[in-house]
């Protein structure tokens, strides 16, 4: 049985893992960093992206190749999460409503119709926002279905159902994934790597995108996003299983301050209350838990999925530089790995056994 290793356990690793494990593979994760509670995380884990997140699935609508192929890899997505929060309710995943509100919308969504939002981009649920719906400064808005996770709760629920089917996990810091090619495992000598540790270790392209949110008591029946005209962001992130609602939030290219401003938080829910009033308790106020400061490993062209090979024979598939969009494609990337895991293997067994036919004759 083939032996594979995961580098990083955060969606992407935790998914691709669960992805290895059901093609038949040997899978070991290994990680710095592991799902913990919301309780307890701090700080000092602030490069451990996933737990960080909101987190939910926005919609995006497709205006060039790229976004087609990110576009297929979140219907895949919500594909599997409909199916996972069906079978184990208690993974964490609630599906509810999605609200995007745009103060300047751009083509990609004013051609948007509910036929093509239902035909061509398989969005379920679809419905374009009449005027007397859309708050003060809002020209264009819709709803869809779509869903929201607890990350603290989903990420340890992956960890546990890769567990339970046989997984091993190892606690590790690594400085350059070849040298995981060197180490002893359980499991066997390392047939490939994937490197799902978010920071790409030394490709130029990765910078970090800080984020800051204010996690907040007051409960949200929907997901909520509204782009403003000056391109900043406003958006509540209902996390429910006693998690919370994230609002939000920031983007702040190549910011490495780790703490968060009262300032900041103060114009976040300020905003927030102003575009959907309905969050805020019968004394009108938010009960604010904390303020959250995170780091999105962002890639300048989009999200790494490819294999290479390194020292002439070792095989890394890289998956990582998703930016703010971990959860909403992780399916679909988990996909990409598992397929080209499978290419990978397959190729070598068929270069082996051609090797063993030449020697026979």
């Amino acid at each position: 049985m083939p032996h594979i290793v995961v580098l990083g356990a955060g969606v992407i690793g935790l998914s691709s893992a669960l992805r290895l494990q059901s093609s038949g593979h040997a899978v070991t994760i290994v990680a710095r960093d592991f799902p913990s509670g919301s309780e307890t995380i701090d700080s000092s884990q602030i490069n451990y992206t996933s737990p960080w997140g909101g987190a939910h699935n926005r919609l995006v609508p497709p205006a060039n190749a790229a976004e087609e192929r990110e576009h297929a890899m979140s219907l895949r997505t919500f594909e599997h999460m409909r199916a996972v929060q069906a079978r184990h309710p208690e993974a964490g995943i609630t599906f509810m409503k999605g609200i995007e509100y745009l103060e300047a919308p751009g083509p990609a969504y004013r051609a948007l119709s509910e036929e093509r939002a239902s035909t061509e981009l398989g969005m379920q649920g679809f419905r374009v926002l009449g005027k007397e719906e859309l708050p003060e400064g809002v020209q264009w808005g819709c709803e869809y279905d779509t869903w929201c996770v607890n990350p603290m709760v989903y990420c340890a629920f992956l960890l546990r159902r890769f567990a339970i089917l046989g997984g091993k996990v190892l606690r590790r810091e690594v400085r350059d994934p070849r040298e995981i090619f060197a180490w002893g495992f359980e499991a066997g000598p390392v047939d490939v790597l994937v490197n799902a540790s978010g920071n790409g270790f030394g490709d130029e392209n990765v910078f970090i995108t800080r984020g800051q949110t204010c996690l907040v008591a007051n409960p949200c029946s929907a997901t909520v996003t509204r782009q403003n005209a000056d391109e900043s962001w406003t958006f509540c992130i209902p996390r429910n299983f006693d998690g919370g609602t994230i609002i939000g939030g920031t983007k702040e290219p190549n910011n490495w301050d780790p703490n968060p401003s009262l300032e900041v938080r103060e114009t976040l829910l300020q905003k927030f209350a102003a575009t959907y009033p309905q969050i805020l308790g019968s004394d009108g106020k938010f009960t604010v838990m904390k303020d959250i400061v995170g780091r999105r490993p962002t890639r300048k062209g989009g999200v790494r999925l490819e294999k290479e090979t390194v020292d002439e024979k070792k095989t890394i598939i890289h998956a990582y530089g998703l930016g703010g969009r971990g959860y909403e494609l992780s399916w679909g990337v988990a996909d990409g790995v598992a397929r080209l895991v499978t290419e990978h293997l397959d190729s070598n067994t068929s270069w082996y056994n051609a090797q063993a036919g030449e020697s026979k004759l």
